[in-house]
């Protein structure tokens, strides 16, 4: 799905003088390159304030923390996403209140967010699937209208952007109270171990964050919150610093790999390529297809496993499905956008590195599968 050893091979000079000058300094908590990492991130998400931290879900949990929220108060969660999201908000003694998905860009549905708010709701997690952002515009205007604080989760789309009807653009997870996304290694812009942070426009929520994150003190040995012990390694910090100059470039790659497979994928009618929502900017973490059935879409994957070519289903089990959350009370049927998606999407592999001889090769792959014609790209 992701060659890793292909993406370090070609910067492999870079990623060895970032290790060797880490050990040279030796500061391998809070070194140096922590606050390089932070404020050049900062500058490529358009001036946003970076709050580092150990992995994605910390950071979404110190998102939630900085609410100060009471015990019980409930966020409304997307019935389909990584588990995280609902995990942060569970964790911390909230309740998760899960909706429904749009059935083409797969983003929270902003008419089951506003059906689902009650008296206790205090907040919306909104997450950014596979590299595109959820419809921000919507989503804003309920969280506003009903005094709601907007957090975004942005794992899987970092670099996206959003196009807002006054003009506006704004990065992904610089939109509402804060953001957060995660550098683990299959990640756009992946650690070598891991790793996450905190993003926000707003300069007060960024200090509030950054003591929350290192045991909710101000300074050494003075703790005025209860926070965590969640500090993004020195060398983890060098390493993304070196990849961070390649984003753009890695981006731009990934998106010509979606291109290549719209192109010879089109034509298969039982097969639904990746809808794009025409405001947002979409970074490919993954590229999803959606099928027929789950008959369907597991012969499909079985197929292309016989033929050499990996594949992934992102996610096979809804949240409100998951044996951890059955206390929640929900029933099967009750989300049938999400549940239909678990049984039918399918991640075909998307990376940099990808060349077209090998995409052509899946394409034909999936293509003897339907016994279609097999186009030129």
């Amino acid at each position: 799905m992701l060659d890793l050893s292909a993406q370090h091979a070609a910067i492999q000079p870079e990623l060895n003088a970032a290790l060797q000058a880490v050990l040279t300094e030796a500061a391998f908590i809070q070194g140096s390159d922590v606050q390089l990492f932070a404020t050049e991130l900062g500058q490529y998400l358009g001036g946003a304030h970076i709050v580092p931290c150990a992995n994605g879900t910390d950071a979404l949990q110190l998102a939630l923390m900085s609410l100060k929220l009471p015990p019980g108060a409930e966020v409304i969660v997307p019935a389909f996403t990584y588990i995280a999201t609902a995990e942060a908000v569970a964790i911390l003694g909230l309740r998760p209140v899960v909706v429904d998905v749009l059935p083409d860009t797969f983003g929270l549905d902003p008419a089951a967010v506003e059906a689902a708010i009650t008296p206790r709701t205090a907040a919306i997690m909104v997450v950014h699937l596979f590299g595109q952002c959820a419809d921000l515009e919507t989503l804003t205007e309920v969280a506003e209208r009903h005094n709601l604080a907007l957090i975004e989760d942005n794992a899987q789309a970092i670099g996206a952007t959003f196009q807002f009807a006054d003009g506006s653009q704004r990065y992904a997870g610089t939109v509402g109270h804060a953001g957060t996304t995660s550098f683990f290694p299959s990640k756009n812009l992946g650690a070598l171990g891991d790793g996450g942070a905190l993003l926000t426009r707003y300069a007060g929520t960024a200090t509030y964050l950054r003591q929350l994150a290192n045991h909710g003190q101000t300074r050494k040995y003075h703790h005025e919150h209860i926070g965590l012990n969640s500090r993004l390694d020195t060398l983890q910090a060098a390493l993304l610093r070196v990849k961070l100059r390649h984003l753009t470039a890695w981006t731009a790659a990934r998106q010509q790999v979606a291109a290549h497979y719209d192109a010879v994928l089109v034509n298969i009618p039982e097969l639904q390529i990746p809808v794009r929502d025409p405001r947002s900017t979409h970074v490919f973490h993954q590229y999803t297809i959606t099928l027929k059935d789950a008959a369907q879409r597991d012969a499909l994957q079985q197929h292309l496993q016989q033929h050499g070519v990996p594949s992934v289903v992102y996610y096979p089990v809804p949240t409100h499905l998951q044996p951890a959350y059955r206390y929640l009370g929900y029933l099967e049927g009750q989300f049938p956008v999400a549940e239909r998606l678990c049984h039918t999407v399918l991640s075909l592999p998307i990376h940099p590195a990808l060349t077209e001889a090998q995409l052509d090769y899946i394409a034909e792959v999936v293509h003897t599968f339907f016994a279609a014609p097999f186009p030129s790209a």
